[in-house]
C-alpha cells in the first residue's frame, strides 16, 4: 500500500530576500489561462459570473466574486436551504458507520458561504448576504441579521458570538438567556464611545495611504480572520489594511494594532504559549510573542518561519500536538512543530488549486481547496502526515471548514469527527470522519482526483497537478 508523506522534514522553508512579493489575497493569479486580466480592484475583466470555472483560481476571490443578491431579508423567514436538504438516515450504530461519509447537503439560495463556526450541536453560518443562520441538528434553529453584508469570520467565546465583516467592523452578539435562539446584538467594535473618544486626539490617527488618516482603533479595510486568545480573554482580528489588532473582551477595548505585513492579513491564529501566527499574501508566515504589561498587552516580532512568492490564504493551530499549519495559493500545505523550535516538519501535497481554509481536529488535519477537494491527512506520532481521503462533492471552491467530535459514535478507540464544510457554489456539507480511515491507494486518490486543467504541469508551484504529479507524490 502507498501512502502519501510530507516532505521535507526538519528544515525551515525560506527564499531569497529579493524574491516577488506575494500578490494580494484577491488576486491569486494575475491572468487567467485566457488571457484575462484583473482590473485594480481584483475583478476578472470579461468573465461571465453566471458560469464561473471552479478551476479557475480568480473564481476565489472575496472581493471579486459577482453574487447574485438575496432573495430573503429576514433571518427568520422559512430558510431555503431546508427545500435541498438531503434527508438525513436514523442515527447509525457504530458498526454501522461507514467512515468519511457525506451526511447531509445544504443549499443556500442567499448567497456564497464565506465562513462557518460549530458549537457544539449548534452550527452558525456567514455568506454574502446580511443573514447570520444558526443551524442545530441540521435543522434550522435561529438566525439573526447584521447591518453589513459578506461575513467574512465568525468565532464563538462563551456565550458570546463574533463576527468579521467586510466594512472592518466587528460585531458582538449573544446568546438570550430566556430564549436560546434569540441573538442580541451587544455592540460593534470599535464601540461608538470608544471611536469619538479616540478621535479627539491627533496622536490617534495614522495615515494608511496618501492623503487618507484613519484611527487606529479601527481597521480601514475588510476583517479576513477572528481568533481568541487561548484563555478567552482578548480578540484578534486580522484585516487587509496589513494590520492585526487585539481587544479586551472584558470591556471591549482595543489595546494594539500591529503593523504586521507589507500585503493583507488573510489569516490569523492565537496558539499556544502567548503566540500569534499570521499569514499574508506577501508569502510571509510570521509569528508574534505576546507580553503581558500593566493591565494591557504587548506583541513583538518573534521570527518568520515562511517566505515565498505566492500568497498564504489560511492558517491553523493544533493546540495538542502544538503544530502549526499554513495553506497557500500553490496549493500546499506546509507545517512546523514547536517541539522542535517551530523547525519546518513538512509540505502536504494533495491539491491542483490553492488551499482556502485549513482545520484540525485530534491527529486530522483539514484542508479545503479551490479545487472542490477537501483533503483529510492523519499525523502519526512521528509527525508524518498521510492522506486518508479525498472528500468531493462541491461544485465550488471549498472556503471555510469547521469541526466538532462525533458524540454519538466516537469512542476512545476510534475518535469520530462531524465536519462542517461551506463553499462558493452555495452550500454546506455535512461529514462523518474517522481517524481510522484506511490511508488511501494511488487508485484511490487518482479516482477522487479533479480533471487536470488544459494549462496544468506536474508538480507545478501554481498548485495545479496532474494524476502523473500525484504519482510522483506516492513515488516519492
Amino acid at each position: 500500500m502507498h501512502r502519501m508523506r510530507s516532505t521535507s522534514r526538519g528544515r525551515r522553508i525560506f527564499s531569497e530576500e529579493s524574491s516577488k512579493r506575494g500578490q494580494r489575497f484577491d488576486r491569486l493569479k494575475n491572468c487567467d489561462p485566457d488571457g484575462r486580466h484583473d482590473d485594480r480592484d481584483g475583478h476578472p475583466t470579461g468573465a461571465n459570473p453566471a458560469n464561473y470555472d471552479v478551476t479557475d483560481p480568480l473564481m476565489v476571490l472575496d472581493d471579486g466574486c459577482q453574487y447574485e443578491p438575496s432573495t430573503s431579508t429576514s433571518p427568520f423567514a422559512k430558510s431555503p436551504w431546508s427545500t435541498h436538504m438531503n434527508p438525513l438516515p436514523p442515527p447509525p450504530t457504530t458498526a454501522d458507520v461507514i467512515p468519511n461519509a457525506l451526511m447531509g447537503s445544504l443549499v443556500r439560495e442567499e448567497g456564497h458561504i464565506y465562513s462557518l463556526a460549530a458549537s457544539g450541536d449548534l452550527l452558525y453560518t456567514g455568506s454574502d448576504s446580511k443573514n447570520i443562520r444558526v443551524w442545530k441538528n441540521q435543522q434550522e434553529f435561529s438566525g439573526f441579521k447584521s447591518n453589513s453584508g459578506l461575513v467574512k469570520a465568525i468565532v464563538i467565546g462563551g456565550e458570546k458570538i463574533f463576527t468579521g465583516h467586510q466594512d472592518g467592523k466587528i460585531r458582538v452578539w449573544k446568546v438570550s438567556s430566556r430564549n436560546r435562539s434569540v441573538h442580541k446584538r451587544l455592540e460593534t467594535l470599535p464601540t461608538l464611545r470608544d471611536y469619538l473618544k479616540s478621535s479627539m486626539k491627533p496622536k490617534n490617527y495614522v495615515e494608511v495611504r496618501r492623503h487618507r488618516s484613519v484611527l487606529w482603533i479601527k481597521h480601514c479595510d475588510a476583517i479576513s480572520s477572528l481568533s481568541l486568545s487561548e484563555d478567552g480573554s482578548y480578540l484578534y482580528s486580522a484585516s487587509w489594511d496589513k494590520t492585526f489588532k487585539v481587544w479586551r473582551i472584558s470591556d471591549s477595548k482595543c489595546l494594539e494594532s500591529i503593523n504586521a505585513h507589507e500585503d493583507a492579513v488573510n489569516s490569523l491564529v492565537a496558539g499556544f504559549g502567548g503566540l500569534v501566527f499570521t499569514g499574508s499574501a506577501d508569502g510571509t508566515v510570521k509569528v508574534w510573542r505576546r507580553e503581558l504589561q500593566g493591565k494591557g498587552t504587548k506583541h513583538f516580532f518573534s521570527q518568520t518561519l515562511l517566505k515565498q512568492e505566492c500568497a498564504v490564504t489560511t492558517l491553523a493551530v493544533n493546540p495538542e500536538a502544538t503544530f502549526v499549519y499554513s495553506g497557500s495559493s500553490d496549493g500546499l500545505v506546509n507545517f512546523w512543530e514547536l517541539e522542535k523550535a517551530l523547525s519546518h516538519g513538512g509540505t502536504l501535497r494533495g491539491h491542483k488549486l490553492a488551499v482556502l481554509c485549513l482545520a484540525t481536529a485530534g491527529n486530522l488535519v483539514f484542508s479545503g481547496s479551490a479545487d472542490a477537494g477537501i483533503c483529510v491527512w492523519k499525523r502519526t506520532s512521528e509527525g508524518e502526515h498521510t492522506c486518508l481521503s479525498v472528500l468531493t462533492g462541491h461544485t465550488g471552491p471549498v472556503k471555510c471548514l469547521a469541526v466538532e467530535k462525533d458524540q454519538h459514535d466516537s469512542t476512545p478507540a476510534e475518535p469520530r469527527w462531524i465536519l462542517y464544510s461551506g463553499s462558493l457554489d452555495k452550500s454546506v456539507k455535512i461529514w462523518k470522519v474517522s481517524e481510522q480511515t484506511p490511508t488511501m491507494t494511488r487508485n484511490q486518490v487518482q479516482q477522487k482526483a479533479m480533471p487536470t486543467t488544459p494549462n496544468s504541469t506536474p508538480g507545478s508551484s501554481s498548485g495545479r497537478r496532474s494524476l502523473a504529479g500525484l504519482k510522483k507524490i506516492f513515488d516519492e
